[in-house]
Parts: C-alpha cells; sequence; structure tokens
C-alpha cells in the first residue's frame, strides 16, 4: 500500500485488499457488545483472515482451526509508524469487525482459477488457493472460494457465496 500520490497510473488499481467486491450482502461475526472485538498484541493485518480468542476478545491474525472471519478495509488500519504514509496494520488494541460472509478482495500467495477453495495461512492470516479438500501445509481451508482468478501476488475476488 503507497501513501502520497507520487504518479498517475494510465489504469488505477481497481481494489486494495480488504475491499469489498460487490454489493451483494455482507455480515460480520457477531461478538458480545459488552465487551467487543479488540486487535491483539502486535497488530492486525487487513485483507488477510483472522481469529478471535474467545477468553479475552481479542483478534489476530494466528490461530488453529478455521478462522473466524476477513478483516475487511473499513477504514480501520493506522499509519503510526515514524512518518509512514500508509498500512494495512490495525494497532493493538484498537476495535476490529471481522466478516464472515460477502464478496472481497484479497492477495492471493499462489495462482487462482474461478472455483477454487481460500486457504489461510494459521500463523499470518495470508491467503492460498487450492482445490476444495486439498492439504496445504500451514493454511486452513475457509468458506470462501475463488470468483475471479489471477497469478500468484495479485489481487483476486473471494466470495461465500457459491
Amino acid at each position: 500500500m503507497s501513501g502520497f500520490q507520487t504518479s498517475v497510473a494510465a489504469n488505477p488499481a481497481f481494489a486494495v485488499e480488504g475491499d469489498i467486491a460487490s454489493s451483494n450482502p455482507h455480515a460480520t461475526v457477531l461478538n458480545n457488545p459488552d465487551k467487543p472485538l479488540k486487535v491483539a498484541s502486535g497488530g492486525a493485518t487487513v485483507g488477510r483472515f483472522a481469529w478471535i480468542d474467545a477468553t479475552a476478545q481479542t483478534v489476530s491474525n494466528a490461530g488453529s482451526g478455521a478462522p473466524d472471519g476477513l478483516i475487511s478495509r473499513h477504514y480501520q488500519a493506522l499509519a503510526t509508524a515514524w512518518l509512514a504514509q500508509a498500512s494495512m496494520v490495525i494497532p493493538e488494541g484498537s476495535n476490529i469487525a471481522l466478516h464472515n460472509r460477502g464478496d472481497f478482495w484479497v492477495k492471493t500467495l499462489t495462482n487462482a482459477t474461478v472455483g477454487q477453495k481460500v486457504f489461510a495461512s494459521s500463523t499470518t492470516g495470508e491467503i492460498k488457493t487450492d482445490a476444495a479438500g486439498a492439504t496445504v501445509s500451514g493454511y486452513v481451508e475457509t468458506t470462501f472460494y475463488v470468483a475471479l482468478a489471477a497469478s500468484a501476488n495479485e489481487i483476486i475476488k473471494i466470495t461465500s457465496y457459491k
């Protein structure tokens, strides 16, 4: 993610990681209204999957089992590093919302084809794609599917609707 504009592209980016990708319904993970979800130690990165620590009501990009949701880009991240122009990290202790349904733009670490399943890294929340039921070392299968194909390290559209 870049900060202040330093050039003009002939074809600007059509999306940023974590953007909502359609006007289809999207849903947020329900939480305890008396104790809202907060970002865990170390912060959480937008456009990646995350897990909720139910005891502490904190959210991080690492966990076990299926992730609880995806961190969307609802202007949650803050540039807190000295002289930083931009950031995709939500600082520790900030309120946070996770999405468990909808269509989103995310970055994939693998080539993606329409219909593949989306897998989340259990240590970073980053995304890889593969066939449903596949074993992807260090990754867990999510409820999302690839909706728009792209090459590795590019932005893809994912959906929870099949």
